[in-house]
């Protein structure tokens, strides 16, 4: 339940160099992410750009599978405190973007009250401007229009997450709100090199419950109705020409995915692929003449294939990418020819699969540019010039501006300089036998200048759950690591990018099941390997990872020595019953993952934390955003409830200007440091001394 960028489901956005996979039973999976996607403490802010699908929302993004040795982590004196503005304050500089032409760059900063602004500057000179003027929650998903006289970005009101699209005119600074419609949400958002001066956008105007898609005049402000939303559709996709020719939607009787084309604006909709519940698949793009698309596919095996099938007959016409360990992730689409130059895939690390030869040189000079594993984000018209960034596990995110024809990288910056001045652990893959034989791809993150022996131990569960952790630079993980706690970072099953296999075997698997059974195993992994102190071992985790929590204190309570809870459901059926409108046509789909607690009142009472509240014994922290649109704050509250009722003493602090996680610097900084402390007096590490932070709304309840 992760959740980059922050604040909201991704921003939806074509032509763009790289494809985010969550597409048909994809996007199904994609939006559960978003409902129970993990609260945003963002390291650094990063939209993943997207393809000329528009789904409703885009996941963000090979090794040995053998069980890995723990990590070295040498002896001597422990590494420097890291001070915690340094890693959850807001980044110097972030998420830049090149303009259409390749003469301007733009980027997310703070301004002089601290609020994450766009700033624009022309790329070898420092004349950045700010161009936008938020003033509270900072802006963190925007993009250039397609003829550069414009930035485009999303804003909610105090998380609500009924996003609104606005434009900012760069010569005149005028700022409009291109969808003025009281209590909507943006969605699906799109826009073309061809038809620079329009925006295609879902609108849930005339029903709440669905997004029909509007086409938006960039100059006017003109918004008309472009393709109405049968009721069922959840993605949709465009061709060469900027007209609606795909539309994914999901079956409410059997959880199943249908892709539906048609040959024209005018043409009728006709079925062409269904996906089972059980199969994974979507839609990547048309390809330039409309004849044929490439897609992502399950059918016929166990992980996710990236193929060409023909638009008529649905018959395979290639096979582009595969990986029999991961699901095909990032695929980077060529934006003029409309051709797959590059597949990204996960297990252990992130690797790409090259296609397009015309490329092979800039990924062999990247892989030498900076460490890390990296990412194409931005690409300028003349495609000669891209925006690459670079994620390590141990240093800042880092941005370059990469010149093709030179095949040379120029540093832009990175998100946080004073990261510089620390040691910072190494993040290590290994890779936990479950106590039924199935592999669970984790990570492990232990102290500097600390013998990894008889730890205290942090369980980081991360939230979804369809959803997954990765290697990389994780401003959490390096926190708890730098005060003195082992972090351990599980793909339990049922997390994606592993195979529907893998998948599929968490349904129905909640609290008592096996998900919460492979957190135990890779506790009790990290204590047989002499890693973590048994008596010492914190649960931790956001949405889904703070039912997780719950989950761990009262169905295996010895486990744990304290836990902390943020935005974590704690009754099944108040959480579905309190989903938002525009969530509904994916129901059947939650019923079929978690199990139908609206109607099964028993099953719902065994997998729901509340009911066995008295179970608790060790001190927990709940925190809550009081306008979470996916959990709602009754779930926090009634916990609460239900442990003072029994004298069972919880730490509970309400943000009252948050949503699904803690947008605000002020509040995250508060939240960190409440942590800091919870932790320290619970398992002995290390701690910031917390202090009161100027403009937090924290309300301890």
């Amino acid at each position: 339940m992760t959740d980059k960028p922050p604040g909201a489901c991704p921003l939806n956005r074509r032509p763009g160099p790289l494809a985010a996979s969550a597409t048909g039973s994809l996007a199904a999976l994609a939006l559960l992410v978003c409902i129970f996607a993990a609260p945003a403490f963002p390291a650094f802010l990063e939209e993943t750009p997207v393809k000329r699908i528009l789904p409703v929302i885009s996941l963000l993004l090979l090794a040995p599978l053998a069980l890995a040795a723990a990590p070295a982590s040498g002896g001597g004196s422990p590494a420097p405190l890291i001070p915690r503005e340094v890693l959850f304050g807001n980044p110097v500089k972030a998420s830049p973007k090149i303009s259409p032409d390749g003469t301007r760059l733009a980027y997310v900063a703070p301004n002089d009250k601290d609020v994450l602004n766009v700033f624009v500057r022309t790329l070898g000179q420092d004349d950045a401007v700010q161009v936008t003027n938020d003033t509270y929650r900072g802006i963190r998903q925007y993009f250039w229009s397609e003829d550069g006289s414009r930035i485009l970005y999303l804003q909610d009101i105090g998380g609500d997450e009924n996003f609104h699209v606005y434009a900012v005119d760069l010569a005149t600074k005028v700022v409009r709100d291109l969808t003025p419609f009281q209590g909507i949400r943006a969605t699906n958002l799109a826009t073309d090199r061809d038809h620079p001066n329009e925006l295609l956008v879902g609108l849930n105007i005339r029903d709440r419950r669905v997004f029909d898609m509007y086409r938006v005049d960039l100059v006017t402000g003109a918004v008309v109705l472009d393709t109405e939303n049968p009721g069922d559709v959840e993605g949709w996709s465009t061709d060469a020409n900027f007209v609606i020719r795909g539309a994914t939607a999901v079956n409410a009787a059997d959880g199943s995915t249908v892709l539906r084309l048609r040959d024209g604006k005018d043409k009728p909709w006709r079925e062409f692929i269904t996906w089972p519940f059980l199969e994974e698949g979507g839609p990547v793009t048309f390809a330039k003449d409309g004849k044929s698309l490439v897609i992502e596919s399950s059918l016929g095996s166990d992980t996710t294939r990236v193929l060409r099938v023909d638009a008529a007959s649905g018959k395979e016409l290639a096979k582009i990418a595969q990986n029999p360990k991961a699901d095909a992730g990032g695929v980077m689409i060529h934006p003029d020819t409309y051709e797959v130059q590059a597949v990204g895939f996960n297990y252990l690390k992130s690797e790409w699969t090259v296609l397009d030869p015309t490329i092979q040189g800039d990924f062999d000079a990247l892989a030498k540019l900076h460490r890390g594993e990296f990412t194409v984000v931005s690409r300028d018209r003349a495609d000669k010039r891209w925006i690459v960034v670079f994620q390590g596990d141990d240093g800042p995110v880092a941005w370059y501006l990469w010149d093709r024809a030179g095949k040379k990288g120029e540093l832009l910056f990175v998100n946080q300089p004073e990261l510089a001045k620390y040691q910072l652990a190494k993040m290590e893959p290994v890779v936990i036998k479950a106590r039924d034989g199935f592999d669970l791809v984790s990570y492990l993150t232990l102290p500097v200048g600390v013998e990894p022996k008889g730890l205290p131990l942090v369980l980081n569960v991360h939230g979804g759950p369809w959803a997954r952790d990765t290697w990389g630079y994780d401003p959490e993980a390096q926190w708890l690591a730098n005060r003195g706690y082992a972090v351990l970072q599980v793909n339990f099953r049922g997390s994606t990018g592993l195979g529907k296999k893998f998948l599929n075997a968490g349904n129905g698997e909640w609290g008592v099941g096996a998900m919460q059974h492979d957190l135990t195993d890779a506790v009790k992994w990290a204590v047989g390997k002499g890693i973590a102190d048994p008596k010492k071992v914190c649960i931790y985790g956001g949405s889904y990872g703070g039912y997780a929590t719950l989950a761990g204190l009262v169905f295996t309570p010895e486990l744990y020595a304290c836990g902390v809870d943020i935005v974590g459901p704690s009754n099944l059926r108040t959480l579905f019953e309190s989903i938002p409108p525009y969530w509904s046509t994916f129901k059947k789909i939650l019923a079929l993952r978690v199990g139908d607690v609206e109607k099964d009142d028993a099953f719902n009472k065994k997998i729901s934390p509340l009911f066995h509240a008295t179970k608790i014994k060790v001190p927990l922290l709940i925190a809550q955003g009081a306008n979470d649109p996916r959990v709602n704050i009754r779930e926090a509250d009634q916990m609460v409830a239900a442990m003072r009722e029994n004298k069972i003493p919880v730490t509970y602090v309400v943000y009252p200007d948050e949503g699904h996680g803690f947008a605000r610097p002020n509040n995250r900084l508060d939240f960190y440091g409440r942590i800091d402390e919870f932790l320290a007096q619970q398992l002995g590490g290390r701690a910031e001394p917390w202090q009161k932070v100027e403009g937090s709304t924290a309300d301890v309840r």
